[in-house]
């Protein structure tokens, strides 16, 4: 495989092409690194990537975009640097620190300052009107990345990425959409990327020959007036051109606009942006890394035999399975990342700790596992996700497990998610931890429906009921939910009311599945924005211009109070609760998408008897995906 090819990158002998690319983390405490981080990035070598590169790191005290953003710029980040390094180190991989300063990008909640940028133009995302930078400012920016570069060197890192892409003062001097400047900083591209240069130059002084000095561009913003491919090329020339550059990264989008390009969701294909460092690679000669959704290792093995780059980068792949490098090699199948940015993305821009839907590890690497306990018999009753990962779990600690499904396959309810159009990956959850069972050693039941009789007669010597919930009962005669739809159940036809109060994928998908059948549909919901919680996931933007393709509308801060049927439709009333207005529809079917209810029938009979029994997943309290696994893993590893 190509990807097991070694590749010279400047100083540096990698043993593969599978790089950790930088993402946030939200593990700093008070701006310094911790041990949480190098026992995260050291996973990563564990595993096998070939190169990491961490998250970014401010090089200037009034930046501070975010309360957990490692402050670069202070001495104080020493130790934890030095953590950092030698957890990579021990497994042989070289480590990279990215640069950043966010400039107009920042924010001045913390540090209760103006925020810095080539012009006074706000930013959509804090809105705030920046500072335009003068020659002091410029001056005291160079200097801070000459002083974080140095504490990197200092820190026992083997060189430096500067992040000129997506949220960074950097890329808004190369932006014609942010840079109105009229000095020697703006104008022509050799003007914008000025600064840029300067940065280069003095950030390569302090590291010297034996260190490695890369960039991130961001190559096609995908924003009005900023930076398209054409001239995303013509930069990476321009700076190839210095001869200080080692290697040039690639993304797409802004953290503005477009930032759902950047860690896309899963209506995404894989490989959306090879697009870029193709084009760039055939501009320049130093290796290019690409990245863009590379779920599998077979993804990522194309990019490069077709020749869009030289390395690839594999972030939330890499998340999802710390191993996905060691595995690609042995050709064990990976945990893919599914996309679904729930625990990755959306813990991060919740300023919580970046985790995994799939990895229940993932953001406690440097929390030690307790010691396993006695081997026991375990018997699991479920197969959704929280029946699953309990089962692989327990297994793996030296217990031995049954698990029992009454359906005849496990997944649960993600089987029923991955049924809506453009969900099907989510389905992959269920196959990933299905397979990790399997290996693990976990005796698979299905088409088994288990009684308290049943219990008895397999003599277990604990219990895990991981049973899922069901739809509550509906609130108005002859309203559906959308499990039922998805199910197969019922299909309504003509005008359809889709009630949501849950504001996630359960009704934006089930109405694009109504769509796609050619029903009438309109969203109904007390949130702000229908599919209110798919912002912190990256999947609004997406579905709102599906949604109006499709037709389907959508009612905000609405209410409905009751469905009364009338002749062969459905009369419905819905208070818009900010007016106190009372509205009405007449529709074909009325379809909900609202709280379910724990099937706990099994707790209540076997909770009194002899056998230990706990409840998991949604048996125990009905949430999301990465709640189930996180019930799952944490109740397997204390048996």
């Amino acid at each position: 495989m190509r990807l097991f090819d070694g590749l010279r990158v400047g100083p540096l002998q990698l043993r593969n092409r599978i790089v950790f690319t930088a993402h946030l983390t939200g593990y700093a405490v008070d701006g310094l690194p911790t041990a949480q981080h190098a026992a995260y990035y050291g996973a990563r070598a564990a595993g096998g990537a070939g190169l990491i590169i961490t998250e970014e790191h401010s090089v200037h005290p009034a930046d501070r975009p975010y309360e957990k953003v490692i402050r670069g710029h202070d001495s104080a980040v020493l130790p934890g640097y030095r953590l950092i390094t030698d957890a990579v180190h021990a497994h042989g991989v070289p480590v990279l620190a990215q640069l950043n300063h966010n400039g107009g990008q920042s924010c001045g909640m913390y540090s209760r300052e103006p925020v810095w940028a080539p012009s006074a133009i706000p930013d959509p995302m804090f809105r705030e009107v920046p500072v335009e930078m003068g020659a002091r400012e410029i001056d005291e920016v160079i200097d801070g990345y000459a002083r974080t570069a140095a504490h990197c060197v200092e820190g026992g890192f083997d060189g430096v990425e500067l992040q000129c892409s997506h949220a960074s003062l950097l890329r808004q001097f190369l932006s014609p959409a942010t840079n109105r400047r009229t000095d020697g900083y703006g104008g022509t591209l050799e003007n914008r990327a000025r600064l840029v240069l300067e940065v280069i130059a003095a950030v390569r002084a302090v590291l010297g020959p034996d260190k490695a000095l890369g960039v991130r561009i961001g190559a096609d913003e995908r924003v009005e007036g900023g930076i398209g491919l054409d001239e995303g090329v013509a930069l990476a020339r321009l700076l190839e051109a210095t001869g200080n550059l080692d290697h040039v990264n690639t993304s797409i989008g802004v953290a503005t606009a477009s930032l759902y390009l950047i860690e896309a969701s899963m209506h995404t294909p894989p490989n959306y942006a090879t697009f870029i460092p193709s084009a760039i690679r055939r501009a320049v000669r130093l290796p290019v890394i690409a990245v863009g959704r590379f779920t599998e290792p077979a993804q990522a093995e194309q990019a490069l035999v077709e020749g869009h780059c030289d390395l690839v980068g594999v972030a939330r792949g890499q998340i999802a399975d710390p191993d996905f490098a060691t595995k690609a090699r042995t050709g064990e199948q990976v945990r893919a990342c599914v996309g679904c940015n729930q625990e990755c993305v959306g813990r991060v821009g919740l300023n919580r700790w970046l985790g995994c839907v799939e990895n229940p590890r993932a953001g406690r690497e440097a929390t030690p596992l307790p010691t396993p306990g006695v081997p026991r018999r375990v018997l699991v009753v479920g197969g959704g996700p929280a029946g699953l990962q309990a089962a692989a779990t327990a297994v793996s600690r030296g217990h031995r497990v049954t698990l029992c499904e009454r359906a005849p396959e496990t997944g649960g309810q993600l089987l029923l998610a991955a049924a809506a159009p453009g969900r099907a990956e989510i389905g992959l959850v269920a196959r990933n931890l299905r397979i990790e069972g399997e290996r693990a050693g976990v005796e698979f039941r299905t088409g088994v429906d288990v009684d308290v009789a049943y219990v008895r007669a397999s003599g277990p010597d604990v219990v895990l009921l991981a049973t899922g919930s069901r739809p509550a009962p509906p609130r108005w005669p002859g309203a559906v939910s959308v499990h039922e739809v998805l199910a197969g159940a019922v299909h309504p036809t003509g005008d359809v009311l889709l009630y949501d109060e849950l504001g996630f994928h359960q009704a934006t998908s089930v109405a694009e599945l109504l769509a796609a059948r050619d029903c009438r549909v309109e969203i109904v919901t007390p949130g702000m924005v229908a599919g209110q919680d798919l912002g912190i996931t990256l999947d609004r933007e997406n579905f709102r211009r599906r949604a109006r393709a499709a037709g389907i509308r959508t009612s905000t801060d609405r209410i409905v109070t009751d469905v009364l049927p009338e002749a062969d439709r459905f009369r419905v009333r819905i208070l818009r609760h900010h007016t106190g207005t009372v509205e009405e529809r007449l529709v074909d079917a009325v379809v909900c998408a609202v709280a379910t209810e724990p099937a706990d029938t099994l707790w209540a009979e076997l909770r009194d008897g002899p056998v230990p029994v706990h409840r998991i997943g949604d048996c125990l309290a009905p949430r999301r995906i990465d709640a189930a696994v996180a019930d799952g893993h944490r109740i397997a590893v204390n048996l």
